[in-house]
């Protein structure tokens, strides 16, 4: 549905989608063939007549299999015309006899629209007997993809035809060098092939009006425990509330010897938050159960290279809570990679059957786990969204205490990933 197309015919009509992705090219050669011409590989087509053929640069390994040779369709000039021939690694033909103004240069269209024509997924599914799932599958990484926003291009990715995978490189240093040195030797300057080396990071990750955060070694240990003692006693509502115990570790430059933790209400007030480049960490509070910020939202510690970091202050704004921290001993620490630690303790309401985290900065390294034991929640999962060279988490899982997901200390995961943590809430008798 992402790409407007229907997963069967059955769901015609179940909702309204457009299709939104075209894959094109352009004809790289004409040329006129008498009867009795083989074209392509393996002489699969043979003119029957004098044949007007278009080369065009697309072949199986752009994705456009090889299934597709002599019954493929393409868009030109607003006409259909056939695939004909075998089609190779890199390149298709297409009789062109019924198009005389077709030239070099000219657009094709393997999906998409072109005037009145269109050719869809599911059109070249069923001509080679499969789904539309796997034709958009089998759209190769070297196929540049060209992003358009509003009507404009935004983007082009890969800007090669063909491209370095990532992957294929198991040292991350390396591939950080790599990436260096290109621009060194660009620039002919190693000091301004690094400055063009971080600007390229800045842009990519960053904000215009502050520096990158790069993030190592995450480590987010979510403790869910009933309120017991004393704590019963401070809470109010206990027995409707689990009392949440979270600790949060990584590493990271810091930019100011004074920073704050927010806590805010709603997504107002947290979109304020993120757009503070003093805001170090930010919660926000769940919604419709009468919690207080300052009774239900408490910093019990805040460390770096494990020295507790004093708190300051606390204050209430209009984009929510504000626990401010630091001082003058963090002067020497500032643009220095450190380790910050953050333990916060908080509740939350036991009709709620989520739990999630989200990582908004580019990260190395993470060990999220969720610890349930001695609690009566069942049936407990993970919904992980990675983005990144690794996008599956190794999930380690205890039955009835807890769930951890560890990614590789050598391996990014990039912004808008997180998980959510679900449970099936106790039936009432």
């Amino acid at each position: 549905m992402t790409y407007g197309i229907y997963p069967s015919e059955e769901t015609h009509g179940r909702a309204r989608l457009e299709p939104v992705m075209s894959f094109k090219s352009r004809v790289a050669l004409v040329k006129r063939f008498p009867k009795g011409y083989s074209i392509g590989y393996g002489r699969s087509y043979i003119t029957d007549r004098p044949t007007r053929i278009a080369s065009v640069p697309v072949g199986y390994g752009d994705g456009y299999g090889v299934i597709l040779s002599n019954q493929g369709e393409a868009l030109i000039r607003g006409k259909r015309a056939p695939v004909i021939g075998r089609i190779s690694m890199d390149m298709s033909t297409i009789d062109v006899s019924h198009i005389p103004d077709c030239e070099i240069g000219d657009e094709v269209t393997f999906m998409g629209k072109d005037g009145n024509e269109e050719i869809t997924a599911n059109d070249i599914a069923a001509r080679v007997n499969t789904i539309s799932y796997e034709i958009l599958c089998m759209l190769g990484k070297r196929a540049p993809r060209v992003f358009i926003h509003k009507g404009k291009t935004g983007a082009v990715e890969p800007r090669l035809r063909r491209i370095y995978i990532p992957e294929e490189e198991k040292s991350l240093s390396r591939i950080d060098n790599i990436i260096r040195q290109c621009f060194q030797a660009r620039a002919k300057n190693e000091e301004l092939g690094d400055a063009i080396y971080y600007e390229m990071f800045e842009t990519l990750f960053g904000k215009g009006d502050r520096q990158l955060e790069l993030r190592t070694d995450f480590r987010y240990n979510i403790r869910i425990a009933e309120f017991t003692g004393e704590d019963k006693q401070a809470a109010t509502q206990a027995d409707d509330f689990f009392k949440v115990t979270t600790r949060i570790e990584y590493c990271k430059s810091i930019r100011s010897e004074i920073f704050f933790i927010g806590c805010a209400q709603n997504n107002e007030q947290l979109a304020a938050l993120f757009q503070d480049p003093l805001c170090e960490y930010r919660w926000l509070l769940s919604r419709g159960d009468g919690q207080v910020m300052e009774r239900d939202f408490h910093v019990v510690r805040v460390a770096i290279d494990g020295e507790t970091v004093p708190l300051i202050r606390s204050s209430h704004t209009g984009r929510g809570y504000e626990l401010w921290c630091g001082g003058e001993a963090l002067k020497d620490k500032v643009n220095r990679p450190v380790k910050l630690e953050i333990e916060i303790v908080t509740k939350k309401p036991k009709n709620s059957n989520t739990f999630s985290v989200y990582l908004i900065y580019p990260t190395r390294g993470l060990d999220i786990s969720f610890d349930y034991a001695g609690t009566k929640l069942r049936n407990v999962r993970e919904v992980a969204f990675f983005a990144g060279r690794n996008p599956y988490p190794q999930v380690v899982k205890k039955k009835g205490k807890s769930i951890e997901l560890k990614v590789n200390d050598q391996e990014w995961i990039f912004p808008n990933s997180g998980v959510t943590f679900i449970w099936d809430l106790e039936k009432k008798p």
